[in-house]
């Protein structure tokens, strides 16, 4: 058994209680406890250095973007701050850029005009419910939505190329899925519908991050 799955209960619960105290909105839980979880989806995937074989462009590639990633989880911690929210998306937009250069560096360019034609509809649609509540922000989103797009692209690119067991695959496409409607749910809320039940885009978000760490465990001999 790899050893890296023996960390996903303990992952399973911290963000039970992380989206626990976003709920009861209890902001010194959520300052120890969102740095901590992302740290440890990190340690996942910095466990594949142990095991054989290993792709180091692929472990080194995904921790680039987890550490990204864990320096927008601390931006986004404040989210009435717009510096700080500006920051944050950045962060994850080069977080997303690292992901998909990692993916395309692996298993190159690939053109599924079905998915790349799915993926601009969901966008556009997207932006579409979201532009009268961008304002400023317009720009940042339609950036942000077109890179997060390419990068699901690209996980869906990792079935060819032969680097990939078919069990990668499945496990980077569908944490470039999650990671993408955890976003989604974020924007509508901010942007559109605020609504109460938002925060449970966090189970999305460390779901998502997941799978693609423990994919960097799995490559074949």
């Amino acid at each position: 058994m790899k050893t890296a799955l023996y960390l996903i209960p303990i992952l399973a619960v911290m963000v039970f209680f992380l989206i626990r105290a976003e709920f009861r909105q209890n902001q010194r839980q959520i300052y120890s406890l969102k740095p901590l979880t992302t740290l440890l989806v990190i340690a996942i995937a910095g466990l594949s250095f142990s095991v054989t074989p290993m792709n180091p462009t692929y472990t080194w590639g995904i921790l680039i973007g987890l550490t990204l990633s864990l320096g927008g989880d601390i931006a986004l911690m404040f989210p009435t701050n717009q510096k700080a929210f500006r920051l944050g998306l950045g962060l994850f937009l080069l977080a997303h850029v690292a992901y998909a250069v990692t993916f395309t560096l692996l298993a190159g360019l690939q053109f599924h005009w079905l998915a790349a034609a799915a993926l601009v509809a969901i966008g556009y649609g997207l932006y579409a419910r979201l532009r009268n509540g961008l304002g400023a922000m317009q720009g940042p989103v339609i950036g942000y939505l077109i890179i997060i797009s390419v990068m699901v692209y690209q996980a869906l690119a990792t079935f060819e190329g032969g680097v990939f067991s078919v069990y990668q695959a499945w496990l980077v496409f569908c944490g470039a899925g999650s990671f993408y409607l955890s976003d989604v749910i974020l924007a509508v809320a901010r942007f559109w519908k605020p609504f109460q039940y938002h925060r449970i885009s966090l189970a999305f978000y460390y779901t998502g991050q997941l799978l693609i760490a423990l994919a960097a465990s799995y490559f074949n001999p």
